[in-house]
């Protein structure tokens, strides 16, 4: 877990502002759109895209979402457009798109797999939103994955919160996106949420599903990258460890570049 004490926080602001501002004038686009969840991550991610004055449109896209996700995301725009002129929102209600959708494809008996890929449905419906909005308003679409999720855990949809342009937070653990969200003044009832991906329609948190938090995880991650196996470990470290090995193992195909196919050029 990052120390609060040595974490530079204004100084990461300015140089993630810097980025995108940057990005954006070098792919002559007009600013920004960020899908709004009500969860930190794209908390910090629409306001580090509405401080560099680039127009940030904040969508809202819920598809049976659970009250409280709704009521913290409206929350954070409403504060964000406070904030900036420059910020802008729509909601856009896929939950009739998302029951249509389901009722044009063949169901399944396993249960299990199919509530998996009805909510991996809803991450890439509004990936298509996020980039038909994008489109007609000349904007690019900011990811707003943190590293353990990104590069640790895979622990996104592919295509869904996966499929962005342009990546602010990714190299930043939970804990250093917490202390930067702290200091970009996001709403308290957001700093404090546990973490959720939103997908199932309840309240279940990030934790639930994946049976480890993300300080654990983020612990795990810097313990790998320092060449430990799980023989250095015993009790929960040991069962933590294990965990975060098991998602980094078999989500390598969302965490690295897609497998190309190389023809032998004499093939050709």
């Amino acid at each position: 877990m990052t120390n609060s004490d040595t974490f530079q926080a204004e100084k990461i602001n300015q140089h993630i502002v810097k980025w995108l501002l940057d990005y954006a004038t070098n792919a002559k686009v007009n600013g920004f759109v960020v899908g709004i969840s009500g969860g930190i991550d794209s908390a910090l991610t629409s306001t580090l895209c509405a401080q560099t004055g680039l127009p940030t449109l904040c969508v809202e896209m819920p598809i049976h979402q659970a009250e409280s996700h709704v009521n913290r995301a409206n929350e954070h725009i409403a504060q964000l457009k406070n904030r900036f002129p420059n910020v802008f929102s729509e909601r856009v209600d896929l939950t009739p798109v998302f029951e249509t959708f389901k009722l044009q494809v063949p169901s399944s008996e396993n249960e299990a797999k199919l509530n998996l890929s009805l909510a991996n449905t809803r991450a890439r419906l509004r990936m298509t939103s996020l980039y038909y909005l994008g489109g007609i308003h000349g904007l690019l679409v900011a990811g707003t994955g943190n590293k353990v999720e990104d590069f640790g855990v895979g622990f996104f949809t592919k295509y869904g919160d996966g499929g962005v342009d342009i990546s602010p937070i990714a190299d930043l653990v939970k804990s250093e996106v917490r202390l930067l969200a702290k200091h970009l003044q996001v709403p308290e009832s957001i700093l404090v949420a546990k973490p959720t991906d939103g997908l199932f329609g309840d309240d279940r948190s990030d934790e639930d599903q994946i049976g480890a938090n993300y300080d654990e995880l983020e612990w795990a991650m810097n313990q790998k990258e320092n060449g430990k196996t799980i023989e250095d470990f015993s009790g929960r470290e040991a069962e933590v460890f294990k965990i975060y090995s098991r998602l980094n193992s078999i989500n390598q195909h969302k965490i690295n570049p897609i497998p190309v196919c190389k023809i032998p050029k004499d093939f050709k």
